[in-house]
């Protein structure tokens, strides 16, 4: 299952609510596209500024790298890696976009595919429900509730302190 985040675009001038076709939905994980053809996917995407940091970096490197003398094995290394970091950080660079653009985050929805996202994402909307909010816990009946233990795991009587993971003995001289 994959998670998505969910951004409301801003109200435009005349709206109450926000028109549910404008809402995007985010992918957290890695974008293939976005590691093989990193440009081509940030302005698939409307990244424009994101795009010009990127062929910025690009150039800056190559000519930062050629003047160093890195043989050329080595510069296409460091860009492979660069792509594989858009690739990672792909969800990263779109919610910083949308969120430059006034488009604010309402929810987090856990579905198999977008169309599910999406579906999962509306019902709980139209309901006036919050979407990232967990269920709430199913009420047991005849629950028997004892007391709690209030004996810690381990004696006081010669215990200082807990360091780590580990208790230490008292020290006596």
């Amino acid at each position: 299952m994959a998670v998505y985040t969910v951004h409301q675009p801003p109200l435009g001038k005349g709206e109450n609510t926000p028109d549910p076709a404008r809402f995007t939905f985010v992918r957290d994980g890695f974008y293939v596209w976005g590691f093989v053809l990193s440009l081509f996917w940030m302005l698939r995407h409307r990244m424009w500024l994101v795009a010009v940091l990127f062929v910025a970096l690009e150039i800056l490197l190559e000519a930062a790298m050629r003047y160093a003398g890195v043989t050329s094995g080595w510069r296409s290394l460091v860009f492979v890696a660069i792509a594989f970091l858009v690739g990672l950080e792909g969800a990263t660079l779109r919610r910083w976009t949308l969120k430059r653009r006034g488009f604010t985050n309402v929810g987090v929805v856990v579905a198999d595919n977008q169309d599910d996202a999406e579906r999962r994402f509306f019902v709980n909307w139209q309901a006036g429900k919050r979407p990232h909010a967990a269920p709430p816990p199913a009420q047991a009946e005849n629950v028997v509730r004892g007391p709690v233990n209030p004996r810690p795991a381990y004696p006081q009587s010669n215990m200082t302190g807990v360091i780590g993971s580990f208790p230490q003995p008292e020290r006596r001289p």
